[in-house]
């Protein structure tokens, strides 16, 4: 029985082999040929030259799209990236599988997607309309592991290479040679069957369980959905409010995808269900879905007895009939998918927006900590705290300085004096003090670095994007070799005040006090006063470090002058910040690495957004100026098994919908909907 989409049965639809809903009628047949993965061009298809142009515009905008999608990762746990990664693969699958094939190729078969429940009966259908095994059922679960994908032969070249579905390998079996065991674990490429059952222009693909226990399977099962068409849903009158298929079929509303429901295997008694699956339906935006009803019937040879899949048949042949009733659905679902992925592109640029949030304040967390370092490093460094202990001894030990203390008050031309005297009849001690001004800023550049890789670790181990990229990592504390690091880089760095104290020397080459005291001892004494620099210790001040630094200034003074020394020691100064920010950069180089490696900063939301506008603009346009869909007569073609001519199912001449040439046109420019950016 048939009753009009949205009204409950009121005889007890589910009695006998009905549809609750609408069934289109027409008549042709759909153009041979292969695809070769360009546009069509004008002519036999009725397409002109400047349609022709925008349909080119419109996948030029999705290509466009699609590349920016693929450059765009979602790595960090920012808010919404686990839906994002997941949407995003959704996307490329609809527009590798799916979109750009069918725009490229639009007299291609249309594809009904043949998917459902587990243990529906999706492949009895299947091969009952067909009247033919070529997939497989069985009482054991999943029993589709291999999609078989069901087309006349003359339709073969559509869907032999990769135009749609690209990842999944082919395989063709004739019908006599359809398997007739189960297939292995391992089988995840499409099997191709060619039958002279169905109607050309028309492809049947029997997907896996919805909701098999093998996720492999369930994916794969939402892809081919994706790739679809049509949608032809199966259920039964015991699983049709399960929440899995629902969930599948909302983003299939969501997206406008075009859907036609199955009850299978209702018994006597349960008609209940059919309405309440029918008022389900206009509850969840399937409102204008068609839903047949199949009853429970004993199978003969493996097959449903034709009377209860006649309504299905028939509304298929009549589709299959129908060149330009196809095309629209086609059409229609194309059209969808593209708006879904318009809006998508808006979900993924705002989660875009968010990696590259994150990244910034992981970045600027770890900058913070080293930033912080490079400051402690410099205070230390800067304001005579160095100049104390084991530095103190062995500048002591170099310019005898009990005595010159005594004298610091009497007068700073006799300080000059004593400490060029005492200079040059002292041992040689330079190597002495050398050593403790590199063990004591080896130290503090050590705890600096330490201390900044304890404050970045923590940061990011609270973040929830910074957390899982540092778990099993050994970065709370320095790396291994920063010991080594560090002497080479203060190493450097008295190399580079003695060249300075060289280079300045040039000038005074014959100089008596330079030629006695030498390029040590004024090259120890610049770096002496490199520590006191900007701590103010720079006059005759109460105090140990103050008193170290104005010896070696005074010792410098004496040979190179006032405005010299003040140019060594800013030099001297930057020349070993230089080497701090190197050595502490690389520290923190460990944490930005991993943000590098992965790349979130390059999520760039802006130009996802750009990349939807422009496909909303050439979608908008193309279907502006899309001609009005031709009324050809309806051409009876080949018929499915159990296909009565339309209005002739068996119990529903009563109530049929006239079958009449135009119904998928006129169903769907009611349910067409205008894209938006």
């Amino acid at each position: 029985m048939q009753i009009p989409a949205g009204q409950p049965d009121p005889a007890g639809a589910g009695s006998g082999p009905g549809v609750v809903g609408s069934a289109p009628a027409g008549a042709g047949s759909a153009p041979a040929g292969g695809g070769d993965g360009t546009l069509e061009a004008g002519g036999g298809d009725g397409v002109s030259a400047a349609d022709q142009t925008r349909l080119s515009m419109l996948v030029g905008a999705l290509e466009g799209l699609r590349a920016r999608l693929a450059a765009t990762g979602f790595p960090l746990d920012a808010p919404g990236a686990q839906a994002a990664r997941a949407d995003r693969l959704a996307a490329l699958d609809q527009l590798d599988g799916y979109l750009l094939p069918r725009l490229r190729a639009q007299a291609a078969p249309l594809l009904v997607v043949v998917g459902g429940s587990t243990g529906a009966g999706k492949s009895t259908l299947v091969n009952s309309l067909l009247g033919e095994q070529v997939s497989v059922p069985g009482v054991l679960r999943p029993t589709t592991r291999a999609p078989v994908l069901v087309h006349h032969p003359l339709d073969a070249r559509w869907f032999s290479t990769d135009r749609v579905l690209p990842g999944l390998a082919r395989t063709s079996t004739s019908t006599a040679a359809a398997p007739t065991a189960r297939p292995g674990a391992g089988e995840r490429g499409l099997r191709l069957v060619a039958s002279e059952a169905l109607p050309r222009g028309l492809a049947l693909l029997d997907a896996p369980d919805v909701d098999s226990v093998e996720d492999a399977n369930r994916e794969l099962a939402s892809q081919l959905f994706a790739a679809a068409d049509l949608w032809l849903f199966v259920t039964t009158a015991a699983r049709y409010a399960d929440a899995v298929p629902w969930h599948l079929l909302h983003g299939a509303v969501a997206r406008r995808a075009q859907v036609a429901l199955v009850v299978d295997r209702v018994d006597p008694g349960a008609e209940a269900v059919v309405g309440d699956l029918r008022r389900m339906m206009d509850a969840n935006g399937l409102a204008d879905a068609p839903l047949f009803v199949v009853p429970e019937t004993e199978l003969v040879e493996g097959l449903l007895d034709e009377e209860a899949i006649g309504p299905v048949a028939a509304w298929l042949s009549d589709l299959g009939a129908d060149e330009v009733g196809r095309r629209a659905v086609a059409t229609a679902t194309r059209d969808g998918v593209v708006d879904d992925l318009v809006r998508r592109a808006q979900v993924l640029a705002a989660a875009g927006d968010e990696q590259v949030a994150a990244d910034e304040r992981l970045r600027s967390a770890v900058a913070r900590a080293y930033d912080d370092a490079i400051v402690q490093v410099r205070a230390v460094t800067s304001d005579g705290a160095l100049l104390r202990g084991e530095v103190l001894a062995r500048w002591q030990e170099l310019v005898g300085t009990s005595e010159l203390f005594r004298q610091v008050e009497s007068g700073i031309g006799r300080l000059r004096d004593r400490a060029v005297a005492f200079l040059r009849g002292r041992p040689v001690q330079e190597p002495r003090v050398e050593q403790a001004i590199a063990t004591g800023l080896q130290a503090v550049l050590i705890d600096a670095a330490d201390g900044a890789a304890e404050r970045a670790h923590a940061t990011w181990r609270a973040d929830p994007a910074g957390g899982p990229l540092v778990a099993g990592l050994d970065l709370s504390r320095s790396s291994p070799g920063l010991r080594a690091s560090v002497d080479a880089q203060v190493r450097g760095w008295q190399r580079d005040v003695l060249d300075l104290v060289r280079e300045q020397g040039e000038e005074r080459r014959g100089a008596a006090r330079y030629v006695s005291l030498g390029v040590n001892a004024l090259g120890i004494s610049l770096m002496v006063l490199a520590f006191s620099v900007t701590g103010g210790v720079t006059g005759v001040e109460i105090g140990i470090a103050g008193g170290t630094a104005v010896v070696a200034q005074k010792l410098l003074e004496a040979v190179f002058g006032d405005e010299a020394v003040r140019r060594l020691t800013v030099t001297a100064r930057d020349r070993l910040d230089e080497r701090v920010r190197d050595v502490l950069g690389v520290e923190a180089a460990r944490y930005t690495a991993q943000l590098d490696a992965l790349g979130a900063s390059s999520a760039d939301g802006d130009a996802l957004r750009a990349a939807g506008r422009e496909v909303a603009t050439a979608a908008r346009t193309e279907r502006t100026t899309r001609p009005a869909a031709p009324g050809e007569p309806a051409r009876r073609g080949p018929a499915l098994r159990g296909a009565r001519p339309s209005g002739a199912v068996a119990g529903a001449a009563d109530q049929a919908a006239p079958a009449e040439p135009g119904f998928w046109r006129r169903l769907l420019r009611r349910r067409g909907g205008d894209v938006r950016p």
